[in-house]
């Protein structure tokens, strides 16, 4: 009967565990094994930390201060249309009526107030959507793919990711479609899409035939996204490959990998690209963010 060993790992953005895993052939040996290890810490990390940190907490933060936003806004859209009783302003919201007067004094993407100096609004349009339809997919897909995410990568660095996305995503909407008054999550979900296709990557030997299914339905998912933003009017699609570049590039900087080390005579599970020892790069993200969205200012505004 095969035994188990019982590992600690440290390294990750919630603390320290303890980690039960099956022991791999030559695992201290085999780079194969060495990236399944790490792959299956990963994902099954959160299971070994306490119940509070289980918890997907950013994403849900996330979305319900959205929903908050939106709420918000479409009782003010609802005003705007004439609406006064809560049954028109109920009309008024299943309607998907939007209001671009409406989001830009909320804080959209709208490139001559940003150019007048309210950089702000390189952020708020994460978090602003134009109606009921907009707001429901993004959050549905903000759900769906931020619990699982936020898991693998830890509280801190899926925050980073998110809003460092979100930013670069608006930056690109600023520079390549300076007309468009822009709102909505999409290009930080992108970004989160982009950070775990560089998951996938790094680890793709512990998927089956080396991740290349995998990663063929992830670039059938990004394409067909992609290509429905090429067919529906409205959709800004240079937001959602800022997103998507940016997210791969954190992605293969921040991606949570396992290593088995000794430390007083334990074996240790340690993540090699954790915000503890990377949080200079994680700086130098930030660094360079802010100084993309100065050098597109000045592009755009002379």
């Amino acid at each position: 009967m095969e035994s188990r060993k019982g590992y600690v790992f440290r390294g990750s953005d919630s603390g320290a565990g303890q980690l039960q895993e099956a022991p791999l052939q030559d695992a201290g040996e085999s780079r194969t094994g060495r990236i399944q290890l790490s792959y299956r810490t990963a994902i099954h990390w959160h299971k070994r930390v306490r119940l509070f940190e289980r918890i997907s907490w950013v994403t849900w933060i996330i979305t319900l201060g959205t929903v908050a936003m939106w709420c918000l806004t479409a009782y003010q859209v609802a005003l705007a249309a004439g609406a006064h009783s809560i049954r028109d302003i109920v009309a008024n919201v299943f309607s998907n009526s939007q209001n671009a007067d409406v989001l830009v004094a909320y804080g959209a993407k709208y490139n001559d107030a940003i150019v007048r100096g309210q950089y702000w609004r390189f952020v708020t349009p994460i978090f602003l959507h134009a109606n009921i339809l907009h707001i429901g997919l993004n959050m549905l897909n903000l759900v769906v793919l931020g619990i699982f995410i936020e898991r693998i990568f830890g509280h801190l660095r899926f925050l980073i990711i998110y809003l460092v996305t979100g930013v670069i995503s608006a930056i690109a909407s600023f520079y390549f479609a300076p007309q468009d008054v822009s709102v909505g999550a999409s290009g930080a979900i992108f970004g989160l899409v982009g950070a775990y296709s560089a998951f996938v990557v790094i680890h793709r030997k512990a998927f089956r035939y080396n991740g290349i299914p995998a990663l063929t339905w992830l670039v059938i998912i990004i394409g067909l996204n992609l290509g429905i933003g090429l067919i529906i009017p409205n959709v800004d699609n240079s937001a959602h490959v800022g997103g998507l570049v940016s997210g791969c590039i954190l992605g293969w900087c921040f991606t949570p990998f396992y290593v088995l080390q000794s430390e007083e005579g334990k074996a240790v599970l340690t993540d090699k690209h954790s915000l503890s020892r990377r949080w200079p790069l994680a700086l130098l993200t930030i660094g360079a963010t802010l100084l993309l969205a100065i050098i597109a200012v000045h592009l755009i505004g002379g």
